[in-house]
């Protein structure tokens, strides 16, 4: 199954093929949905948390694209980074532009999931 393109990205803005759009996103193969950060607590810092990654992985994902924001504020958490790597889960920590261009250039040959920070 094929992750879903990203078509447009603009502060607080992301476009998904077949999806909608929303602020901040979940994309994995199959599909997108709103990345709630409420849902499990996550800050700018300490970052991304591996219960934020879980839900891509179920989905089938194995390569995680991971953005920091535009700016690079959103930090990701070693012990995330760490859980990937003992999954053997490919992990990219990219800067919001940079993370969307690698996620779509990789989405028809990999299954890839990914969380897009479209702000700071």
């Amino acid at each position: 199954m094929t992750s879903p393109l990203i078509t447009d990205l603009s502060w607080g803005h992301i476009e998904v093929e077949g999806c909608g759009s929303f602020k901040d996103a979940k994309l994995y193969p199959g599909g997108a949905r709103s990345w709630s950060w409420k849902e499990t607590g996550t800050e700018h810092e300490p970052g991304i948390q591996f219960t934020d990654v879980e839900e891509l992985l179920e989905q089938g994902a194995e390569v995680v694209v991971l953005s920091r924001g535009v700016h690079g504020r959103l930090k990701v958490r070693e012990d995330t980074l760490k859980k990937l790597e003992e999954r053997g889960i490919e992990a990219h920590v990219l800067k919001t532009k940079e993370a969307v261009k690698f996620y779509n250039q990789i989405r028809e040959d990999k299954p890839v999931g990914g969380l897009f920070h479209s702000t700071c």
